[in-house]
């Protein structure tokens, strides 16, 4: 089998990322993006994913969080876009519901090539620690936009920010680990139309 691996370098006068993936991997990964939360939870995303990753961000965090947020979504987004080349022999759909203590989060998506968000999720307190809880939606956005992936993100009840944000990363980590995955009963591209 071809090995579906990406390598994305992304530099501007906000960030410089570099990024390497492997889709069919153990879980491992090396992160470094300088916000402690953030990290955080690429290392559960890949740890719960199966997804190789490491990556390597700066950004102007004087300013705050959010462009390092988003560029890190736009580069992880395009990495596993590359990564899964053609889709042919993916599962294509998956969907997961995750509990986190007494917070639930339920992931559905579509690797379709039709990129789309919905977010629905409440947070009841603006910070994770220093992090700003609403930049978790805007990394969302940025990945699913330019991975291709239509994402459904549900989260039906929970109360510690905290729990809700580590429920959406592992929810959004076992969706991924399916949709990827190779089907030997899949002979082609997972589309009545031929491509995605």
């Amino acid at each position: 089998m071809t090995k579906r691996t990406a390598s994305i370098q992304r530099k501007t006068k906000e960030t410089e990322i570099a990024l390497t993936l492997n889709i069919d991997g153990e879980g491992n990964s090396h992160i470094t993006t300088g916000i402690g939360f953030f990290d955080h939870m690429l290392d559960i995303l890949t740890k719960h994913s199966l997804l190789d990753l490491e990556l390597k961000a700066v950004g102007d965090r004087m300013v705050d969080d959010h462009h390092t947020v988003e560029d890190v979504g736009i580069c992880l987004g395009q990495g596993l876009k590359e990564a899964l080349g053609d889709k042919k022999g993916i599962r294509r759909f998956s969907n997961s519901s995750v509990p986190m203590q007494e917070a639930l989060a339920s992931i559905a998506l579509d690797i379709s090539g039709r990129p789309a968000l919905v977010y629905n999720a409440t947070f009841h307190t603006g910070k994770i620690g220093n992090f700003d809880a609403e930049l978790i939606e805007e990394f969302l956005k940025s990945f699913s936009t330019n991975a291709g992936i239509n994402l459904h993100v549900n989260v039906p009840y929970g109360s510690n920010t905290h729990h809700i944000a580590e429920a959406i990363f592992k929810g959004l980590a076992k969706a991924l680990q399916d949709a990827v995955r190779i089907d030997e009963r899949v002979k082609d591209i997972p589309s009545t139309k031929g491509m995605l």
